[in-house]
């Protein structure tokens, strides 16, 4: 793996990591919705379950957590919008979180991408 492979992997699994222990904290300890509604912290589970896939560096598991991450982001800017105080801010900061993810997950994809193809120039898009 190249340097900015490696570099955009650990990105990636360091922001995973840290989505799924704010979306844990967020409903258990930080701001829950009210008391004993632990409930909405399984949320965290799916990317939970991905993450030991990431660090593995399995393509499969990448793939899933990025068909998930954008309902994460979407999740965050909605309450961030509509939620005021303490539960606005982890829901900011939880969609900065996953876009953060989302986008170092894509740099990682493109770089597995442009390795198995070295010879293939990129795509320059529409003129």
């Amino acid at each position: 793996m190249t340097s900015s492979s490696e570099r955009a992997l650990r990105v990636f699994a360091a922001s995973l990591a840290t989505l799924v222990l704010l979306q844990f904290l967020w409903e258990v300890v930080l701001a829950p919705i009210r008391p004993g509604a632990f409930w909405l912290a399984f949320k965290a589970l799916p990317l939970a379950l991905l993450w030991p896939g990431v660090v593995r560096r399995r393509r499969r598991a990448v793939q899933w957590s990025l068909l998930l991450l954008p309902w994460y982001v979407a999740e965050g800017v909605v309450r961030a919008w509509s939620e005021h105080g303490r539960t606005a801010l982890c829901a900011a900061t939880s969609a900065l979180l996953a876009m953060c993810a989302l986008g170092a997950g894509l740099w990682w994809m493109r770089c597995l991408a442009q390795a198995q193809h070295p010879d293939q120039k990129p795509d320059p898009g529409l003129p």
